[in-house]
């Protein structure tokens, strides 16, 4: 049943009404040195159950990047889909900066003005994304695009898509990276980029955002191509993918 339901939704899917998204997040502070006292302790006791017995609180704040109440969102990127002389392209914009305020306002002022009815896709969106952002949102005091709210919704009331969650096809325990899938599904991924765990030390230490923005803008490049392989559809070619200052 989930394979059928999955199948029909996909084939059915509007690519016009779908907006891919990825955000780079980072430890609000540089290092664990630099966060007040009580935020320290309260790193303790969120994480204590999750580090192993040789590891530290401070070891393990390389990771605060990964929980929203102790990371902050550096970098949105977005991809739509629209067709022009009935050929699909990909259109790319992000949002990025040291001002995660900014960067969240910026993209609720898009989305606001984008229908109802759109989707989001994400590769792992349904377990990072799309509620990072809407922690990130309420932290922020920003109000949450009617797009992102879950709250009354029944599930097949929920315009999310989950490129991981498609993988599964059922299967809770299994997790494949964005580049595993992409490389067993045929789909050009570079090879020269970041990955995850270096977000942190380019942000503080290389100081180099635009380095951040442009791997994420290349993850939702592969998650859009994924999306087409799941609707049986061809690639995108390069010169297809517009990257909007």
């Amino acid at each position: 049943m989930f394979t059928e339901n999955y199948l029909f939704m996909l084939k059915a899917l509007d690519l016009n009404q779908v907006m891919v998204i990825d955000i780079e997040t980072v430890p609000q502070y540089p290092s664990f040195q630099d966060v007040p006292p009580h935020f320290q302790e309260l790193w303790e006791q969120k994480t204590q159950y999750q580090r192993s017995s040789d590891q530290s609180a401070e070891d393990f704040y390389e990771r605060a990047g990964v929980m929203a109440e102790f990371g902050k969102i550096i970098c949105i990127s977005l991809g739509i889909f629209y067709t022009e002389e009935k050929t699909n392209k990909l259109r790319i914009k992000s949002f990025s900066g040291h001002d995660e305020h900014e960067i969240l306002s910026q993209f609720s002022a898009l989305i606001n003005k984008q229908t109802p009815n759109l989707m989001f896709c994400a590769h792992n969106g349904k377990e990072f994304d799309f509620p990072y952002l809407c922690r990130r949102l309420l932290i922020n005091r920003i109000e949450i695009p009617l797009q992102l709210q879950l709250s009354g919704k029944k599930p097949w009331e929920v315009n999310h898509i989950d490129t991981m969650e498609l993988w599964k096809f059922g299967d809770y325990k299994n997790f494949t990276s964005l580049n595993l899938l992409a490389t067993i599904l045929d789909i050009p991924t570079p090879k020269d980029d970041i990955n995850g765990s270096q977000v942190k030390q380019v942000y503080y230490e290389e100081k180099n955002l635009p380095r951040i923005v442009t791997y994420c803008q290349k993850d939702v490049i592969t998650t859009a191509q994924v999306l087409l392989k799941f609707k049986e559809m061809d690639v995108i070619p390069e010169e297809n993918i517009t990257i909007v200052p």
